[in-house]
C-alpha cells in the first residue's frame, strides 16, 4: 500500500493518507463531485492494515454532500478489522458550533471511534 496524497485546493482539501495509519484531511471541501473525490479515501481505508489509526481533521469549510461522504469513509474506516484503534483529532476555529454539532452527529454514529475535540484562534 502506498500513501495516497493530494495537494489542496480553493475547493478540494489537502489528502495525506500514511500506510502506517497517520491520515489528514484539512482545508476546504466544496468539490463538485464528491464521489470521485472521496471514494479514493474509501478504498485506501477499506484496504488499510495499520491497528492504530490516527485521523486529522480541520476542514474549515465542507459542504453537505463532502459531509455525508465523511460519515461514509468513518464508517468504512471503523469497519475495517484490521483496525483496533482510532483516534479523530477533530479541529476548529473558535466559536464555530456547526463544526462542533456536525462532530458529535459523526461521534454519536460511530461505536469504535474516540474523538478529540481541538479549538483554535481565527487566524485573521
Amino acid at each position: 500500500m502506498e500513501r495516497l496524497f493530494k495537494n489542496g485546493t480553493s475547493r478540494l482539501p489537502l489528502i495525506d493518507f500514511m500506510p502506517e495509519g497517520n491520515l489528514k484531511i484539512e482545508g476546504k471541501s466544496i468539490p463538485e463531485d464528491a464521489v470521485k473525490v472521496y471514494s479514493p479515501l474509501i478504498e485506501f481505508v477499506d484496504a488499510l492494515e495499520a491497528s492504530h489509526v490516527v485521523f486529522d481533521i480541520n476542514l474549515v469549510y465542507f459542504n453537505t454532500s463532502s459531509s455525508k461522504k465523511l460519515l461514509e469513509l468513518f464508517r468504512h474506516l471503523e469497519a475495517n478489522n484490521n483496525v483496533e484503534n482510532i483516534l479523530i483529532n477533530w479541529y476548529f476555529e473558535e466559536g464555530d458550533e456547526d463544526s462542533i454539532e456536525t462532530a458529535e452527529i459523526y461521534e454519536e454514529s460511530l461505536f469504535r471511534v474516540d474523538f478529540r475535540y481541538h479549538e483554535y484562534a481565527d487566524a485573521a
